[in-house]
């Protein structure tokens, strides 16, 4: 194994290995559950409906003369909110009825109950009297089958319960808990509708005062919703909703997340001399690290020699400064350009800086959140202005800032949408790679490890699609028995650090988070009273501190905020080695690189059911980043990189329908692999790594309110299947009146995840073993893509957009002198040449 570690060949980027076809889903036998809707009486549960309508219908007018008082011309109306019985479904997708301009706000469940919210313009409750009218004189035929027994509407008009004007109750969709009592004025995160019609978020701002709100500064803005914050208290929230007619929901505005600064360490003035000594600063044009947190003291001495000047950045630079007066900065900044300082203040090595460093102030102290802001708005314009105010080069964001709890259980939220539009470039055509910390665990649980862990979710905003989230782990097990007798240390070697979140309770249709692990230390637990405790340095990673021309040069640091940092360089270390890669590319290659533990792969033993690795995947995500696997391949671990781009979606006869397919003939070691004897075990791992448009409001996420704009997915195509099978068993348009259909050939060795449970989120990675002669007639992989709202809601016309995606494609085999690299490299070489 030494022998391959140290050959180090690079990774294969291919070219023009794809053909693009056009792609419709195969048609399956699918049959759909009937809508579990309770039995109604049709006569007296129409007038119920009707009498109900016809309430909300009498009070309209008067509402919508108040709206026209304050100047509302158009998109006047009211909030209508619909029911649906305990334990039964409602039917609310069809309560969206855009020709009429009726739009469903949100939805929400509670009590064993579905309530959704309806803005209905002046004049439409028609549409939904007609509807139930309609229901009331249906006469089915019990002799017609089902589908013409039944009215058009009659699923959705039994499927409602109740029927009522809106209360602002009903407009919040955050925990309940949090609702604040009568008179106590809070911070509201305030969703707003779009209009072609109207500018709904200036005149929000222009009738706050006349209404008792006082609106923040920032917004954030989506496709079909804009984000802002605004104080007050329930009663002017509520005459608010009524007047402006343009609230979709509301929800609680959020803190952000206390820091832990470290303990104090001896100067290591001399120490820092020798290292500088050793040191090769980066190149004029090499990439950086953007830090996203309390500003960067750059004048320390490990930081200067990386540091660009015309980089440093604040979100109020008036007020804040750029400098770091708190520590969690200059020590994040540390770990990013050195990883940890023990290993490189020990290490008698040149030391080659592959990246220089950068940093946006988005607060100034740990306790800022006391002041409400829209953290959101806060990171996309310290984003921005790096990219206006700072040289063009290639950039790693990385942030460690989240709010203090897990209350969004893998939900979409206003700040994780927004990077998710960042990073996918939903603004400004520019990709991103984003790295964020899974947030920290309550310290004063965690001696109660790995229950507090599993319990404890991600915290926001890393529940965000694209952005490639980082939670921790721990090797820093050792305790001196002379020092702390009858200390143990909380997390064993090899396992999540005590402060990791995990996504263990979310549902199991959100993203994997977090996506790998870092070294983030550990902590020991007091054999006097059983709590965790920072007791020894030795258990905690090593940084640059933020005092250090009056007090110490270097300090102690961890949890998840060390492990985003030492992350964040591993990704710079990647861009530095490949500059022409992607964002979406670097992030799948970290994942692709990562791999379990035998301490978490313990924690789930045995591993023989698909929920034992769901279980894993939201204990750790796909574990501890390679470093060697990472940077580079060897004669027996190929490693080839595709960057495509393909439509998903068109516009045909009025409708929105998939388009591409992309079907790659990878350059493939097939005579090295038949080479082999035939029953030898190999590996291949497939990743697929591309960035979603986001689209947030909590309408359900399903069919056209699902949140991700599009999707994609890879099949492999089998052995003893030929190619002509392999693309009519995926694509419709490939089946032709000769098809015929038949038991597709059943896929050989194993998949480890399987479709299913790889597929959650914007990133897919899954690892395939079998023997080498089976390997070797598995060389075409196809792309092609799923829904996503772009396809699902035509209106906002984002359908004709072209999706970015990364392929990597790793082939291991399992003697170091099998050579499998050397004749795919000379292949490619060839055919540049030609």
């Amino acid at each position: 194994m030494e022998k391959e570690r140290t050959e180090r060949l690079p990774h294969i980027l291919v070219k023009d290995t794809a053909t693009t076809g056009g792609y419709t889903r195969p048609k399956r036998k699918i049959d759909a559950p009937s809508p579990n809707i309770p039995q109604r009486n049709r006569q007296q549960h129409a007038t119920r409906l009707i009498s109900q309508l016809q309430q909300a219908e009498a009070r309209e007018a008067g509402i919508v003369q108040k709206q026209r008082g304050i100047g509302l011309e158009v998109e006047n109306g009211l909030h209508i909110t619909f029911e649906s019985e305990p334990g039964f479904e409602l039917i609310f997708e069809s309560l969206n009825f855009r020709p009429s301009g009726i739009e469903l706000c949100s939805v929400k469940q509670e009590d064993d109950k579905t309530t959704a919210t309806v803005f209905v313009p002046e004049g439409k409750l028609e549409h939904f009297l007609k509807q139930v009218t309609t229901y009331r004189g249906h006469k089915p035929d019990p002799q017609a089958p089902d589908k013409t027994a039944k009215s058009r509407s009659q699923d959705l008009v039994e499927s409602i319960s109740a029927i009522k004007l809106t209360a602002l109750k009903e407009l919040w969709t955050d925990d309940r808990g949090l609702f604040p009592a009568d008179n106590l004025p809070i911070t509201w995160e305030i969703w707003l509708r779009h209009s072609d019609k109207i500018d709904h978020e200036a005149f929000l701002r222009e009738h706050a005062p006349k209404l008792g709100l006082t609106v923040g500064t920032e917004a954030i803005r989506f496709p079909d919703r804009t984000i802002v914050l605004a104080h007050g208290n329930r009663e002017q929230l509520s005459r608010s909703i009524t007047l402006l007619g343009s609230i979709a929901e509301v929800r609680r505005a959020k803190d952000t997340a206390d820091f832990f600064t470290g303990m104090e360490r001896t100067d290591q003035k001399a120490w820092i001399e020798k290292t500088l000594e050793q040191v090769t600063p980066p190149a004029a044009d090499a990439p950086s690290v953007c830090l996203l947190d309390t500003g960067l003291n750059e004048q320390h001495p490990l930081l200067r020699p990386v540091t660009d000047l015309n980089g440093l950045h604040s979100y109020d630079r008036t007020n804040w400064g750029t400098d770091d007066r708190h520590g969690h900065g200059t020590a994040m900044a540390g770990l990013a350009v050195y990883g940890d300082l023990t290993n490189t203040l020990s290490s008698p090595g040149p030391i080659e800086l592959s990246h220089q460093l950068e940093s946006v102030k988005i607060t100034p102290n740990p306790g800022h959140h006391q002041e409400k802001r829209l953290y959101g708005a806060i990171t996309r314009d310290g984003i921005h202005r790096v990219a206006i105010d700072g040289p063009q080069r290639n950039r790693v964001f990385c942030m460690a800032v989240t709010t203090p709890d897990d209350r969004d259980r893998g939900r979409p939220s206003s700040w994780s949408a927004t990077i998710d539009a960042l990073t996918s470039g939903a603004e400004d055509d520019q990709q991103r790679l984003v790295l964020l910390s899974a947030g920290n665990t309550d310290p004063a649980n965690r001696h109660e490890f790995p229950e507090n862990n599993i319990t404890d979710e991600v915290h926001d905003p890393g529940q965000s699609w694209n952005a490639l989230t980082v939670g921790g782990y721990t090797e820093k097990a050792w305790l001196d028995p002379v020092d702390y007798p009858d200390w143990l240390p909380v997390s064993p070697p090899g396992d999540i650090s005590p402060s990791s979140c995990t996504s263990m309770d979310w549902s199991k249709t959100w993203p994997i988070k977090p996506d790998i692990v870092m070294e983030a230390g550990n902590m020991a637990i007091n054999p006097e009273n059983g709590t965790a405790d920072y007791i020894d340095d030795g258990l905690q990673l090593l940084s640059t501190g933020h005092r250090f021309a009056l007090e110490k040069q270097l300090v102690s640091f961890g949890d998840t905020s060390a492990s985003v940092a030492l992350a964040s360089k591993l990704a710079a270390n990647l861009q530095a080695e490949y500059p022409d890669y992607w964002p979406e590319t670097l992030r799948a290659l970290i994942v692709h690189s990562a791999h379990w533990t035998e301490a978490m792969k313990k924690r789930f033993h045995p591993l023989s059911k698909q929920d034992h690795y769901r279980q894993l995947l939201r204990y750790c995500g796909y574990g501890v980043p390679n470093v060697e696997d990472l940077l580079w391949s060897t004669r027996s671990a190929l490693t080839l990189i595709a960057q495509e781009r393909l439509q998903p979606y068109f516009r045909e006869d009025g409708r929105t329908k998939t388009r591409d397919i992309h079907l790659h003939a990878l350059p493939w070691p097939i005579e090295a692999l038949l080479e082999l004897p035939l029953e030898t075990q190999v590996e291949m791992r497939v990743t697929l790594s591309y960035f979603i448009e986001p689209s947030p409001g909590e309408r359900g996420w399903t069919n056209k309110f699902r949140y991700a704009s599009h999707g994609l997915r890879f099949d492999v195509r089998r052995p003893a299947e030929s190619l002509r099978d392999f693309e009519q068993r995926i694509n419709q348009q490939a089946r032709d009146g000769e098809h015929k259909r038949q038991q597709s050939i059943k896929d050989s060795g194993k998949w480890v995840l399987g479709e299913k449970l790889r597929s959650l989120g914007s990133i897919h990675s899954d690892i395939w073993t079998g023997s080498a002669a089976e390997l070797a007639e598995r060389g075409h992989i196809a792309i092609y893509p799923v829904q996503g709202w772009w396809k699902e809601r035509a209106h906002l016309e984002h359908w004709g957009k072209q999706a970015r995606y990364a392929l990597i494609v790793t082939i291991r085999t399992p003697s170091v002198e099998t050579d499998i690299y050397t004749p795919v490299a000379n292949r490619i070489a060839a055919q540049i040449k030609i």
